[in-house]
């Protein structure tokens, strides 16, 4: 998945860091250069208020990414709009390389093992979500997106040999599902959702922790900073989408302003911008405090459909929504004690649409 850090880091940690989020969620750390320790209340206060801020902005750019991209597709081919969204995220962490003078990684192997992260982590989950979204809401698009912990769950009990399953865990992975199948409508026989689009959304969940776990077992311990990593992932999967899209699309006969615009904001924002910020609040927070942005996304993003796109919702699509958000999170705690050293992979969590 992808993502690096500005305001409160020197620079971006070095991938051997050792991170204290849980399995399906690895964000690590960043070192932070050393500071005085503000003397005045008010400048603690400042402080606060500002990584407040950012953790606001950085809800609200995911949350609404999901609007952006029923937008975009309003217009444009799904391939299209993913391939737009990853050349304006691209260009932004390649701008902040340069500012920040990082090179790209060296070694065929590293960039092999990113480009595979780029298709599962960007590529594939982005492009599916685009499709998905030709058919279903973008409230429940974002809502599908809210199951990608309960998806690590079950794969890492599977794939990460120490990780086992606690009971709050279990339980949290058995009300998370019980949410997605009220969201559904289960009762009434899943009628009037597209299934196609719905199995997309819930697919492109999926292959974030397929990711996860893949860069937890290739890249781990690299010596280079997340940016160069997340940028060179970023880039990769770009070219993964350059040739897609040519195959399976014709060029637009117009460039519409609007959806051109929603594409722009979903790649500069939600996939170069957000990134950023995401680093600075887990270098500022912590990882446990940074990844709670997770479960605002699904919450923003049925608000900006229902009240800017006029979609439609049912009860049990926001007493469902809420129910997966609570199972997600019991399936994200684990004892204090097995936070400390727990061996998690060196990259934050990537962005998510």
């Amino acid at each position: 998945m992808s993502t690096p850090p500005l305001s409160a880091a020197p620079g971006p940690a070095p991938a051997a860091a050792v991170s204290a989020a849980a399995p399906s969620t690895p964000i690590a750390p960043i070192p932070i250069a050393s500071t005085p320790v503000a003397s005045t209340a008010v400048g603690t206060a400042r402080r606060a208020l500002d990584w407040r801020l950012r953790f606001a902005a950085l809800s609200l750019i995911w949350g609404f990414s999901f609007l952006l991209i029923k937008v975009g597709t309003s217009a444009y081919a799904p391939f299209q709009v993913t391939f737009g969204r990853l050349l304006f995220g691209t260009a932004v962490l390649a701008v902040a390389m340069a500012v920040k003078r990082t090179p790209p990684p060296r070694g065929a192997r590293t960039w092999g093992h990113l480009a595979v992260a780029g298709f599962l982590l960007n590529a594939l989950p982005f492009s599916l979500f685009a499709y998905a979204e030709l058919t279903i809401p973008s409230t429940l698009a974002g809502i599908c997106n809210a199951t990608s912990p309960l998806w690590g769950m079950v794969l890492s009990v599977v794939a990460l040999s120490e990780d086992r399953p606690t009971r709050r865990r279990v339980a949290g992975l058995g009300i998370g599902f019980l949410g997605v199948l009220t969201v559904l409508g289960a009762w009434q026989g899943f009628s009037g959702l597209d299934a196609t689009g719905t199995a997309m959304a819930l697919g492109a969940s999926l292959s974030y922790p397929v990711g996860w776990i893949y860069v937890r077992r290739t890249l781990a311990g690299r010596t280079e900073s997340h940016l160069s990593l997340t940028g060179s992932q970023l880039f990769l999967a770009m070219l993964q989408l350059a040739v897609v899209t040519p195959l399976f699309t014709t060029v637009p006969d117009a460039f519409p302003v609007l959806p051109l615009l929603a594409v722009a904001a979903l790649g500069a924002l939600g996939t170069g911008l957000a990134v950023l910020i995401q680093y600075g609040l887990v270098a500022e927070v912590g990882p446990t405090t940074g990844q709670m942005v997770t479960y605002f996304v699904p919450v923003i993003a049925t608000a900006a459909g229902v009240s800017i796109l006029g979609e439609t919702l049912g009860w049990n699509t926001p007493v469902g929504a809420l129910v997966v958000i609570a199972g997600a999170a019991l399936t994200q705690s684990r004892p204090r004690r097995a936070r400390v050293g727990s061996g998690e992979p060196t990259r934050p969590r990537p962005p998510q649409p």
